[in-house]
């Protein structure tokens, strides 16, 4: 097993209007086998945390830390943290002009590996795995992203998720734009991976839709770059009931 520790977190971001707090205390432990969703309004935090983790240089890390089975994820380049087994799901993937799916997914599988797949193995799971997240053959020979719909993106996403299989699966919301259809097939694919036992999942949403076919075993409820509850599934359908009034006033309290 192997565990994502985030103690006591505090992140800000430099603007033109001075430096501005935004994670001011955040603790949270992932092992894998679980499944943590991270609910929140906008501006709470919820995509600071995930770009955080994954090393964006835009963010500054005031104190706390984040281990990866105790090894200091914050010490680590990008590449090595994820060469250590995190992998984050972008909320607006990029397009890469001039990089073919194939030689992408391929090279990134042999820096993550440090060495090549078989090119027999490789075809077989790729083929494999675009068929099950009903992603066109064609595209393995476009280029990275270039003129995909946002479901497509969001998909391709997934399939680097189950070809890279990753210790931690960071998902900046995955469901963002996608119509039912699309939200089944990646919600589909992100559990046939977790499935496998091998992986924990941060899924980060404001909806609880997703959640309706990516069950959580635990929900955190992010407000003002702080936890401001923690609970079970139970807590998703609250949510749903209740809204985030009730945690949006209580911070305006205490602000």
């Amino acid at each position: 097993m192997s565990t994502l520790e985030i103690k006591d977190l505090h992140v800000s971001i430099d603007t033109e209007q001075g430096n501005i707090p935004i994670l001011k205390g955040v603790t949270l432990t992932i092992n894998t086998g679980e499944t943590h969703a991270i609910m929140g309004p906008n501006g709470s935090g919820k995509s600071t945390l995930a770009s955080t983790i994954a090393g964006h240089p835009r963010y500054k890390v005031d104190s706390g830390s984040i281990t990866l089975d105790g090894e200091d994820v914050l010490s680590m380049s990008v590449d090595e943290r994820a060469r250590a087994g995190l992998f984050l799901a972008m909320q607006y993937p990029v397009e890469v002009p001039g990089v073919t799916m194939t030689n992408f997914l391929r090279t990134a599988k042999t820096a993550l590996d440090g060495e090549a797949p078989s090119l027999r193995h490789w075809t077989k799971d790729v083929k494999a795995a675009m068929s099950q997240l009903r992603i066109d053959a064609d595209f393995a020979q476009r280029n990275v992203n270039e003129g995909f719909s946002g479901g497509e993106k969001k998909r391709v996403e997934i399939l680097q998720l189950e070809l890279f299989r990753p210790k931690f699966a960071i998902l900046d919301e995955t469901d963002s734009g996608l119509d039912v259809d699309a939200l089944k097939v990646v919600s589909e694919g992100v559990n046939r991976e977790h499935s496998k036992g091998e992986m924990g999942t941060l899924l980060i949403t404001h909806y609880t839709r997703i959640l309706r076919y990516i069950k959580p075993d635990f929900v955190h409820v992010f407000v003002a770059g702080r936890i401001a509850e923690e609970g079970g599934p139970e807590l998703a359908d609250r949510l749903e009931e209740e809204g985030y009034d009730r945690f949006t006033a209580q911070s305006a309290v205490e602000a």
